[in-house]
């Protein structure tokens, strides 16, 4: 104001000085008013309400469902959706993050980090099911120490679909390579092309396994050297894995109940789980092709 002021009383045009310090015309005569300079009244000044502003009820309907049992663990990407197969709707995502967060009640669960952001994998994209599946290797803990068991997981990228499992006492090829022949039988994808990812580990690169891959004529994918995260389907598989609420912390007793545990979760995950890659279906809803209509039973519910 001081600066308008002074060019003013060298003659400037009250238009241009108000121009040349980025300030509107009408905002300097509402600022400036019978000599003085008026205080600032938009931090205090009475706004009306939006109209889709939530109602303290349900606000209140909000965290009441995220209490609860089957819910305490969820995110709201997971409760919404399952709300909505069952035609309840009460507000979007956004919004219970925001309650959640006036609350107190929106924070870091458990063991896990803040996310970080992934790199994508550019080596293959899959346009349909079994068309590039990748795979890896996981430790389950014992009660014993030192003593672990070795998780495989073939899992489609399309779908996100686990096509593949076992739980070894050891990781070898050997094993390896019978796990692949069996996910092939099941999924009746021979003869066709097929690639398989993975890092550069030693059952992946061995003889044996890479010797099964030629006989099945299948495509082989690596990681890049010295690149952790050129595996992120897989990887981000495992993660959902331990950090589930009943994953069991102080080890597994014997490898038939890691067995038994990973069963359950794979039926879980590839069922019922909805993933938020693939628009809130589940895995096996995105592999079978029914994807498509479950994504229009959610717009229709959202849309009303």
């Amino acid at each position: 104001m001081t600066l308008i002021l002074e060019a003013k009383q060298c003659g400037c045009r009250l238009q241009l000085a108000c121009h040349e310090v980025q300030i509107d015309l009408r905002t300097y005569r509402r600022r400036y008013q019978q000599g003085e300079v008026q205080a600032d009244k938009r931090p205090i000044c009475i706004r009306p309400e939006p109209a889709n502003k939530l109602f303290q009820e349900e606000r209140d309907a909000i965290v009441e469902v995220c209490n609860r049992s089957e819910f305490a663990s969820l995110p709201p990407t997971q409760i919404v959706p399952t709300l909505l197969d069952r035609g309840e709707y009460i507000a979007s995502e956004s919004s219970y993050y925001r309650v959640l967060s006036t609350q107190g009640q929106l924070h870091k669960r458990g063991r896990q980090r803040s996310r970080q952001k992934q790199a994508k994998p550019t080596s293959y994209t899959a346009t349909d099911s079994n068309q590039v599946y990748t795979w890896d290797i996981t430790y389950l803990p014992s009660k014993v120490r030192g003593q672990h068991y070795y998780l495989y997981v073939i899992e489609d990228i399309y779908s996100r679909k686990i096509v593949g499992y076992e739980v070894y006492e050891h990781e070898c090829g050997e094993l390896a390579s019978q796990l692949l022949q069996r996910t092939l039988m099941r999924e009746q994808c021979f003869n066709q092309a097929l690639v398989l990812h993975s890092d550069n580990g030693a059952p992946m690169k061995s003889l044996t396994f890479k010797a099964k891959m030629e006989e099945l004529g299948i495509t082989s994918s690596y990681s890049r050297p010295r690149v952790s995260d050129d595996n992120p389907y897989v990887e981000s598989l495992f993660r959902t894995v331990k950090y589930m609420p009943s994953w069991p912390t102080k080890g597994f007793e014997t490898i038939d109940s890691s067995r038994s545990w990973v069963e359950a979760f794979v039926r879980w995950y590839n069922t019922e789980h909805k993933h938020s890659k693939l628009n809130y279906v589940t895995p096996s809803e995105r592999h079978n092709g029914k994807d498509k209509g479950a994504e229009r039973r959610y717009c229709s519910l959202q849309k009303s």
